[in-house]
């Protein structure tokens, strides 16, 4: 069956601990790295942070609105985290990588799904330009979250 596979990754400029735990914690952390007009609502149905999580999430494409249930796993705790489509098997990868002697890190994020019939066809032509996208404004959120987060300790209220 071919497989369809579409990725992007980015520089952010904090330790791969600190973009890591964001990720990987979907009360809190992961919900604001989504752009809401792809996906409207988040919730988690077991756990919340890291492997064993189950999130159930609407993804907003091309005026329909899908509902999605994943299992998270951590294949390399701290440094990938997969979300696993429990209905169709649909993977999406997100790996953080240390650099600059660890106060950069890249994050690298990839979906990969079966392409079946002709959906599948229509699939391959589109949707690796269109998640592509929608991972470069996930990228943008994640960095102007981790500084706002590195606002907020370098300048607690008073």
């Amino acid at each position: 069956m071919p497989m369809v596979r579409a990725a992007r990754s980015g520089l952010v400029r904090a330790p791969a601990t600190v973009v890591y735990g964001l990720l990987a914690d979907y009360r809190n952390g992961h919900p604001r790295i989504l752009p809401t007009r792809y996906f409207p609502k988040l919730e988690v149905e077991r756990g919340g942070t890291g492997a064993g999580t189950i999130i159930r999430f609407q993804l907003r494409v091309l005026g329909a609105t899908r509902e999605i249930r994943s299992e998270i796993t951590e294949p390399t705790p701290g440094r990938v985290l997969v979300e696993s489509e429990l209905a169709t098997g649909t993977r999406t990868t997100f790996t953080v990588t240390p650099e600059s002697g660890g106060g950069t890190c890249r994050v690298n994020i990839e979906t990969v799904w079966e392409a079946k019939g002709l959906r599948g066809w229509i699939e391959r032509l589109t949707a690796p330009r269109f998640l592509q996208r929608i991972y470069v404004e996930e990228l943008a959120l994640l960095t102007a979250v981790v500084e706002a987060d590195r606002g907020k300790r370098a300048h607690p209220p008073a």
